[in-house]
């Protein structure tokens, strides 16, 4: 090979592996936004599964607490409440 030859394929060889290389460097770029995605998707859904588990939670202690309070009335509020019902429908038929 002669001088001006050697100093083409050697800028040509440097051309190529910029190319290779930046377009690698995209690649990795791209798998790198990809992964930090698909992290911070998984993290939002594991911060909406905690938040449902702890609605489900104080939702269960509330119905409990109601249960007792139910429990130690002896059902008179459930008495009360169908007398009310009762009353109401009674107010409504003079008016038809």
């Amino acid at each position: 090979l002669n001088e001006e030859a050697a100093a083409e394929l050697g800028a040509e060889l440097l051309g190529e592996a910029l190319v290779f290389g930046v377009g690698g460097l995209c690649l990795y770029l791209e798998y790198l936004r990809q992964a930090g995605q698909s992290r911070r998707r998984e993290e939002h859904l594991e911060q909406t599964l905690s938040d449902l588990r702890q609605g489900l939670e104080r939702l269960q202690s509330d119905l409990e607490r109601l249960r007792e309070q139910g429990h130690a009335q002896g059902g008179a509020g459930h008495a009360q409440g169908g007398a009310g019902h009762a009353q109401g429908t009674s107010g409504q038929n003079p008016a038809q």
